[in-house]
């Protein structure tokens, strides 16, 4: 099976048969053993047949018992091989399908790494997640028509060749049998892979849907939206089952066909056979051979079956797998060096302007305004922002990610322990001022080992406030020339986002900080505030100054403008006495 440091190669992305062919071929030495191991698996199951005639013909009919210990014994050599032959079947495709699983979950996470943060902005993480957890498995299931498919393609003629010698009618059944079913379960199987399809698209709609509720469910709850969102969750769970019943009525009919059908077949072969064997024109050996090798068939038949819908469903997986796979990261053709000194940054798409060195905020009417402002000048969506003057998209990306970092207030948390989710840095002071900065101190003070603490994946052992302000002290540990925060306060209380607000500045003192915020605690320690206006820059100045002359400002941000103030200076006061 692939290594765990192996590369996969490069996917086929042309069409999801393509993408199955491309997983066989990246393991062609192991698929082909295991279509060989299966071919004389089958093709033995069909000599038992045989050999079960000649025992009687030759040796349990006229009474040669020397005859019929011969035959005995090589059918029973027959079988003890095909025995160790099944389970060396089973290991090789077990094999051939955890390869194929390996192998695609490698090529999805290896193009997750390097669409980055523009993941999320990309696809939804429903889709990521159904992805991983439903498509990975149904693609390398469908692999098992490598080998026993081939194989029963091979047993399949060997029985009609062995028929041609007992009687060319039975033979002429047998072999139009096959593309009869496949007449008949062709149009299925097609119908099959169109409702398979709409259920994968509603399921990945409903995974997202529950991962937003395990993460924001207390926030809903507080909010009073729970009931809401409740409800929207039962229509599209009631949408999904519904489509579950469509995809189990057309797969009933499939498996129903794969049972139905070959035990026809089987009746329509004997019943030929008993009137010739009546008739005198083959012997009871040879009618005891036919019914053993339509027998024999009855499995490779139902297989037949089966593997179309396995194939079909693992057509489906893989163009999910392949339109993931085609999403492209933004593109990195810059060839100018950044800025050598701090510079400014602006966006003109909406005017804002950042000059170097200081603390700048943005305060949108639309919250997704300022945050697409910073995506821009972050250049983790299309921008024409500059950067001292140079086009943004025209700087090698690497520059750009080393200088100027975007502090998402829902960034990941893995986990670990709480030194390693804050960047493993040998410098415990360094790390320790950037906890005080964002206000975290007291989170440490809390945890039972201190920064050797435990913390769970996206910090779920931790409250909301605090998995915010251990963001904050990340990005403030990584020291970047240009920070980048979205909302960075949103989940505080008024003291502690004053606090916050009073060690940032200080924090970031001569270094090029914006932050998004409507928080009048924040926008008071601002050096310039954006104001935006559906995208646009409808007033720039300082906090009070925008108070006392924009209305519309003043609406947005003042919970009261009394009672900013107040909370400003009673969190001032606060920190002069600590």
């Amino acid at each position: 099976m692939i290594d765990a440091y192996e590369d996969p190669g490069t996917p086929d992305c042309r069409g999801g048969a393509r993408y199955l062919w491309w997983l066989v071929k990246q393991q062609a030495a192991r698929s082909a053993m295991g279509s060989l191991i299966s071919c004389v698996w089958m093709v033995l199951l069909a000599a038992t047949p045989y050999l079960l005639s000649r025992a009687i013909d030759e040796g349990l009919q006229p009474g040669d018992y020397p005859a019929l210990a011969t035959w005995t014994a090589t059918l029973f050599a027959v079988g003890a091989f095909n025995a160790w032959l099944s389970v060396m079947r089973h290991r090789t495709m077990t094999r051939v399908r955890m390869d194929a699983n390996f192998r695609t979950v490698k090529v999805v996470i290896a193009h997750a790494v390097r669409l980055g943060a523009a993941l999320p902005r990309r696809i939804g993480t429903g889709e990521v997640v159904t992805i991983g957890v439903g498509d990975v498995n149904t693609i390398s299931s469908s692999l098992t028509v490598i080998g026993p498919g081939v194989g029963a393609i091979a047993a399949y003629l060997v029985v009609a060749g062995l028929l041609v010698s007992v009687s060319l009618p039975i033979a002429a059944v047998v072999l139009l049998g096959m593309p009869l079913m496949a007449v008949l379960v062709g149009p299925l199987l097609r119908r099959l892979q169109g409702t398979e399809t709409e259920y994968r698209e509603r399921q990945g709609v409903l995974t997202a849907r529950i991962a937003d509720l395990a993460g924001g469910l207390r926030v809903l709850n507080g909010l009073g939206g729970k009931g809401l969102i409740a409800d929207a969750f039962h229509r599209d769970s009631q949408r999904l089952r519904a489509q579950g019943y469509r995809v189990g009525s057309v797969t009933s009919w499939v498996q129903a066909i794969g049972v139905g059908l070959p035990t026809l077949f089987l009746a329509v072969v004997t019943w030929l056979a008993a009137r010739l064997a009546a008739q005198g024109s083959i012997t009871v050996g040879e009618l005891v051979s036919v019914y053993g090798y339509v027998t024999v068939l009855v499995r490779p038949v139902s297989y037949f079956v089966d593997w179309g819908y396995e194939v079909s469903r693992g057509v489906v997986a893989a163009r999910r797998v392949i339109r993931f796979l085609t999403l492209e990261p933004l593109p990195d053709h810059g060839t100018e060096d950044a800025p050598a000194e701090p510079a400014a940054l602006h966006d003109p798409e909406s005017g804002v302007r950042v000059s170097p060195g200081r603390l700048t905020a943005l305060a949108g009417d639309r919250p997704g305004d300022a945050t697409a402002v910073v995506d821009r000048l972050g250049r983790y969506a299309p921008t024409a922002a500059t950067w001292g003057g140079i086009p943004l998209d025209e700087i090698p990306l690497a520059q750009v990610r080393a200088r100027i970092l975007v502090a998402d207030h829902e960034a990941d948390l893995f986990a670990g322990r709480l030194r390693e989710l804050l960047g493993e840095r040998d410098d415990d002071l360094a790390v320790r001022e950037a906890l005080r900065a964002a206000v975290a101190e007291d989170i440490v003070q809390g945890l039972p080992d201190g920064l050797d603490s435990p913390i769970d994946a996206q910090g779920r052992n931790l409250s909301g406030g605090q998995r915010q302000r251990l963001r904050l002290a990340r990005a403030l540990l990584a020291d970047p020339e240009v920070l980048l925060a979205v909302e960075p306060t949103s989940a505080l209380d008024a003291h502690t986002e004053a606090r916050v607000a009073q060690r940032l500045r200080a924090a970031r003192e001569g270094r090029t900080t914006v932050v998004t915020t409507t928080s009048p605690l924040v926008l008071d320690h601002a050096d310039t505030v954006h104001y935006l206006v559906e995208g646009k820059v409808a007033a720039t100045g300082s906090h009070r100054e925008l108070l006392a002359g924009e209305p519309g400002y003043r609406a947005l941000v003042a919970r009261d403008a009394g009672e900013a103030e107040d909370d400003t200076d009673e969190a001032a006061s606060e920190e002069v006495v600590r």
